[in-house]
């Protein structure tokens, strides 16, 4: 990664969430910003607009990637929306596109993000319970701060 580019971390997660993953989401957005990443996702609701929020609201930038072909589908957090016009095939971009990825519970949208992000080779914080084999193991908020730490100080020093 060149100097001058901005770590980019993807949060990926269901739309119908519980308060609990809810706040998870919007904390770990916080952190993004805290750390001067760029936020993506899939800027839609759910997890999505939780860690949008979180994000903005710390003063880091977001960046939605959304299946359809309107700006207007965007969770109002986001403040770049970029429609893709290729339905779920987007997931492989909001995986690819990631220095690091974070993932919370969700479906097989979720499950289908971080499929790309482990073939695509990118680090994937499991904050969900997924507990497959290639995923960084978080057992909590603090531990995947310390997580995404790590590995963007990894990144920066490449």
């Amino acid at each position: 990664m060149s100097k001058k580019q901005k770590v980019v971390i993807s949060v990926i997660g269901g739309h119908d969430i519980e308060p609990k993953v809810e706040q998870l989401a919007h904390d770990i957005g916080k952190i993004g910003a805290k750390v001067g990443a760029i936020l993506v996702c899939g800027g839609l609701d759910g997890t999505m607009e939780a860690a949008a929020k979180g994000c903005q609201q710390a003063g880091g930038t977001t960046i939605g990637l959304f299946p359809g072909t309107s700006k207007a589908d965007a969770n109002q957090y986001i403040e770049i929306a970029l429609p893709t016009s290729i339905g779920y095939a987007r997931n492989a971009m909001v995986a690819c596109c990631a220095d690091v990825i974070v993932a919370l519970p969700g479906s097989h949208g979720t499950s289908c993000e971080i499929d790309y992000g482990l073939v695509y080779k990118r680090p994937v914080i499991d904050l969900g319970g997924w507990n497959r084999k290639g995923m960084i193991k978080a057992k909590n908020l603090n531990e995947a701060e310390k997580e995404i730490k790590k590995l963007i100080r990894e990144i920066s020093e490449e």
